[in-house]
């Protein structure tokens, strides 16, 4: 009997936390690792924050889901790994042996400029926090004025501050919702997603703040490189994604960002019995934008070559695929859609996102659990 370890119970590993009957089946023992009993799933978070969607509604029972089917499900994380010892080791000091392992590990968001002990400040990472700022926008409805900062230029950013305006008018709040996005605006966006983008959020009524760079963040401020400081009741930082520090300091070989190296067998080249998936890895035969789409599509390979590799069969390629649909809900049930240089925004964007995701969602969510 071979033991098998999932260090994550994220989106890449949704299709091996399924099939864990036909590992035990084969006389397999499996141990799961996640940081919670539930996991949420990211494409659907700003709709959370915006009251769209419950965190029910959003998130998977993966502790259940997995010991239903006979596995020992860790609430933990891991701090390290021992590849030629073949151990885990985890954040509550507890050591799991394996002989295959696969990493769902995540990433983590860009906070160096959160000054320590700061306090209302959230990341967008882990999808939890979004939940936690709702509840303190609610919480602080009732204010003669409220203000809420949203630290970041890129999608992500965007996409909470038109759903932390959302969530403060739902709450009745007399809200100033202010984005700052240094001097570049969705910079790795097409000119037209851009604009589109700008329009949308700037008719909800999100002020854009740009000229400068946002230089620190504490509690009630942010401050950008030239002095000026804004007082924000509430400030989401989102600010983009690294993997965490894990595999290089383990010794397991690792790309430009720190991400697991993966060959196109999703495996890494070092060590043949660990393999990973979603932004926790750098894929060799060309980098990958840190998007839950390539999670979703290196599911089955995952599972296929994890198996494979217990029962030493060979292994499946993974093939990333083209160019990939972008979605980004800008609040109040609004999106922007973009593939193939079709772009538009408006509620029809939002409705193709809602059904995609809660096709997902439905996919891998036990029916007791919907």
């Amino acid at each position: 009997m071979a033991k098998l370890a999932l260090v994550g119970a994220g989106h890449a590993h949704m299709t091996l936390m399924t099939t864990i009957n036909d590992f035990i089946e084969q006389g397999h023992s499996v141990d799961v690792i996640g940081p919670g009993e539930r996991h949420y799933y990211s494409g659907m978070g700003p709709g959370m924050l915006g009251g769209t969607y419950s965190s029910k509604e959003i998130s998977f029972p993966v502790k259940h889901m997995c010991e239903e089917q006979g596995a020992t499900f860790h609430v933990d994380s891991c701090v390290g790994v021992d590849p030629e010892q073949q151990i885990i080791k985890l954040k509550s000091g507890k050591e799991i042996s394996y002989d295959v392992a696969s990493f769902n590990t995540g990433s983590s968001i860009v906070d160096d400029l959160v000054q320590p002990d700061s306090k209302y400040v959230y990341t967008v990472k882990p999808i939890e926090k979004l939940q936690e700022g709702r509840n303190q926008i609610i919480e602080l409805a009732d204010k003669k004025s409220l203000h809420i900062g949203v630290v970041g230029a890129g999608p992500a950013g965007v996409e909470v501050a038109g759903n932390a305006l959302a969530a403060a008018q739902e709450a009745g709040a007399n809200a100033t919702v202010r984005l700052y996005h240094g001097k570049n605006f969705m910079k790795s966006a097409p000119e037209k997603v851009r604009r589109l983008t700008r329009s949308i959020i700037e008719k909800h009524g999100v002020q854009l703040i740009g000229g400068q760079y946002v230089s620190t963040v504490s509690t009630g401020t942010v401050t950008l490189t030239d002095g000026t400081v804004y007082n924000d009741d509430i400030i989401f930082v989102a600010m983009g994604v690294r993997p965490r520090p894990l595999f290089e300091p383990s010794g397991i070989p690792s790309g430009p960002d720190g991400g697991m190296l993966v060959n196109k067998y999703l495996q890494s080249p070092k060590f043949d019995n660990l393999f990973g998936g979603g932004d926790c890895i750098w894929f060799e035969p060309q980098p990958l934008d840190k998007v839950g789409v390539y999670a979703v599509r290196q599911n089955q390979v995952l599972t296929d070559n994890v198996m494979a590799r217990l029962s030493n069969e060979p292994l499946k390629e993974f093939l990333p695929g083209g160019d990939y649909l972008l979605i980004y809900n800008t609040g109040k049930n609004t999106g922007v859609l973009h593939k193939f240089g079709i772009c538009f925004n408006g509620r029809l964007a939002f409705l193709i996102k809602d059904y995609i995701d809660s096709k997902f969602i439905a996919k891998f969510k036990p029916d007791y659990d919907k």
